[in-house]
């Protein structure tokens, strides 16, 4: 099964603060996670993930209902935990912001 990856609101904004390299790096994974969308370390539960890149971390979430990876923060390691404690009381809104962008 093919998937889809799309960025939310806040992902893009932090993302736009970083270099080149790292952008390359996000577009790597991305690729990957067409294909194979567990990819990265699981956080808890099988459909929240994260890679890591250096001091840095991306964290997705894994929607199989609707083939969607959806990229939703990044962080340092010192953040990690505050981050996704974050995640977890947003999954709501991250779902309402993926069904919309799917549906434009």
């Amino acid at each position: 099964m093919v998937f889809k990856v799309f960025h939310s609101k806040a992902f893009d904004d932090k993302l736009e603060k970083f270099s080149r390299e790292f952008k390359e790096w996000v577009e790597k994974i991305e690729d990957r996670l067409i294909n194979n969308p567990y990819a990265g370390d699981p956080l808890g539960v099988r459909w929240f993930r994260e890679k890591k890149h250096g001091k840095f971390r991306i964290y997705f979430l894994i929607y199989e209902d609707l083939t969607s990876v959806f990229m939703v923060n990044i962080s340092e390691k010192k953040d990690q935990q505050r981050v996704i404690n974050t995640v977890k009381l947003l999954l709501d809104l991250y779902r309402a912001e993926l069904e919309n962008l799917l549906k434009n």
